[in-house]
């Protein structure tokens, strides 16, 4: 069951604005889809030689690594607009 209300917009007026609903699930369907489901294969995990789950770890050195390409990229690419005369005018000047 749930409950909720909407508002409208100055040019779209809604006449019903609350509701009152009951979501109806089939659960014989839902189980017989829930049987057929296949596992995720492992794709990669992140158990080190010495059996430690370093999952954390390396998906924070992968955020890091991502933010520093951009970052670069970002350099790269105001240099570029920087040395070109016709670009140029398109970064503010201090």
């Amino acid at each position: 069951m749930f409950v909720g209300a909407v508002s409208d917009n100055f040019d779209e007026r809604i006449d019903q604005k609350i509701f009152h609903a009951e979501i109806v699930v089939d659960n014989a369907k839902v189980a017989k889809e829930t049987k057929a489901y296949k596992p995720i294969p492992v794709i990669t995990d992140f158990i080190d030689e010495n059996g430690n789950d370093r999952m954390e770890e390396t998906v924070a050195a992968n955020y890091f690594l991502i933010k520093e390409d951009v970052k670069q990229i970002v350099s790269e690419e105001l240099e570029r607009i920087r040395n070109n005369p016709t670009l140029a005018h398109l970064l503010q000047q201090k």
